[in-house]
């Protein structure tokens, strides 16, 4: 299970908000399933209204600054501004190229953000619920 510090997860959310009505994406690196660094990337995508696409080169600055810290991905974010209660779609799903991270997902439809967690694989084109927490920022 993975786990989040509250003011990592009120990041991913203010990422959110801040690219609607286009959808936001980035990395998590941690150790042990427990997130340390949020990593924000730019979305290139050619319809980022629909879908993302991290910037390359923000893409191996995250990779380069997790080995110099020593910590894995351990999940990717993006977001689904117009849902209230997100979850993978058919794109999401063609393109999880890392089967190992669990996929985050942030739904604006509501009044607040709502964050979902997958475990997506490509290979079998499916996806599952996957289970995540958010502690305080003085626990862990």
């Amino acid at each position: 299970m993975i786990s989040l510090h509250r003011s990592q997860a009120e990041e991913i959310h203010a990422h959110a908000l801040e690219a609607d009505p286009r959808e936001c994406c980035g990395l998590i690196g941690g150790c042990d399933w427990r997130a340390q660094t949020i990593y924000r990337m730019r979305n290139v995508a050619s319809a980022p209204l629909v879908t993302y696409e991290a910037a390359p080169e923000d893409l191996f600055a995250a990779q380069r600054a997790m080995r110099a810290r020593g910590e894995e991905l351990i999940a990717i974010y993006h977001s689904h501004p117009r849902s209230k209660d997100p979850q993978p779609s058919d794109t999401d799903v063609r393109l999880a190229y890392y089967p190992s991270a669990v996929y985050l997902i942030v739904g604006l439809g509501r009044e607040e953000p709502c964050m979902r967690a997958f475990r997506i694989s490509e290979r079998a084109g499916s996806w599952e619920a996957a289970e995540f927490e958010i502690v305080a920022d003085s626990d862990q």
